[in-house]
């Protein structure tokens, strides 16, 4: 069976609506009404992924947020009507995947969902390269299990930074414009801001840092973007 998608809302008709939608494109889902309940019900159900609101009683979504980041990898979409830049970029920085403001149409919650999951199932051709026994920089990366490690250090990323830094070390030096990196994140054209790579790229390095000790492989690259330089020399 498949796995299902939690939704966490607490306005029953809008839970409601989305498990009809979600239904209708072929995809089982499970509902919970608040926070608290979330942590519980992703140990229990094991979903695909979160479409977590904002506002919940018990503890918000940034809390929930916060939580399932402590011990899950589940692809977490914000569904949110407080529209201002820093809640995103909040949201993006305690693991968030993607976000969506209200009023958000069911069907864009649905293609957002199949993009998200698209791209868990994708896995480029074998290839040497980061992931090999044969990486001088000890980057590993196993697109199945979306675990990397580097250092012979285990990395715990999300989603979205997993595959920023799959697009920074399959090529070294090269210099990846922000745009460029957005659309590592997102493929459908929406208007998204470089800060949202910003975000994602300063939890990664935080991690990156935390595995080499100090060492940070990503360079900044003033007014333009970004590199992966591991290891250094």
């Amino acid at each position: 069976m498949d796995r299902p998608i939690l939704i966490v809302e607490d306005e029953p008709k809008l839970a409601a609506l989305l498990a009809d939608y979600l239904r209708a494109a072929g995809h089982a889902s499970v509902t919970v009404d608040d926070g608290l309940a979330v942590g519980p019900a992703v140990r229990r159900h094991d979903p695909a992924l979160v479409l977590l609101d904002l506002m919940l009683p018990g503890q918000d979504g940034m809390a929930v947020c916060r939580e399932l980041r402590g011990f899950s990898r589940v692809p977490i979409i914000m569904l949110t009507a407080r529209v201002d830049e820093v809640d995103r970029l909040l949201g993006l920085e305690l693991g968030a995947d993607d976000y969506l403001c209200k009023p958000y149409s069911p069907r864009e919650v649905v293609a957002r969902v199949k993009a998200q999951l698209r791209r868990l199932s994708w896995a480029p051709p074998a290839a040497a390269g980061p992931g090999t026994a044969a990486d001088p920089g000890g980057l590993t990366i196993d697109d199945s299990t979306l675990r990397a490690s580097l250092a012979r250090q285990p990395l715990d990323l999300t989603p979205a930074e997993f595959r920023l830094l799959k697009a920074l070390a399959a090529q070294p030096g090269r210099v990846f414009a922000r745009d460029q990196l957005l659309d590592q994140l997102h493929d459908d054209g929406r208007a998204v801001t470089d800060r949202a790579v910003d975000s994602h790229i300063r939890n990664l390095r935080r991690k990156l840092e935390a595995a080499t000790g100090g060492s940070d492989p990503i360079r900044s690259v003033y007014g333009v973007g970004y590199a992966w330089e591991w290891p250094a020399g």
